[in-house]
């Protein structure tokens, strides 16, 4: 990490400015939480290196796209009852396949 300087009168004084923050969604932040409690070192190196924005971003999209393959892989396996026919069925089916593809995905990325 290298720092620069400005000048204010007599001193120099570091700019001090946090690198971009890129968007970080649900998975991100449980990642975040994970690592605070969980796992101290690796948060604490990962925000002194200022790595820990991009690895949550990662963690976060990497997540998403897990879950929505999980969740088609799911549907091809155990099709959802017929949505017009009844609407209460499908959701619950929906519900209950997001769940499972959710589990996988916190189980194998975000809490690991």
């Amino acid at each position: 990490m290298e720092l620069t300087y400005r000048t204010d009168g007599d001193y120099l004084l570091p700019n001090l400015t946090s690198p971009e923050a890129l968007p970080i969604g649900k998975y991100g932040m449980l990642r975040k939480t994970f690592l605070k409690t969980e796992r101290k070192g690796s948060y604490a190196h990962l925000m002194l290196s200022e790595q820990l924005n991009s690895h949550l971003a990662e963690i976060d999209r990497a997540a998403r796209e897990q879950v929505e393959w999980t969740m088609e892989r799911l549907l091809e396996r155990y099709p959802a009852p017929d949505k017009a026919a009844h609407p209460s069925d499908w959701i619950s089916h929906m519900n209950g396949l997001k769940q499972q593809a959710e589990e996988l995905a916190l189980r194998e990325l975000v809490y690991s």
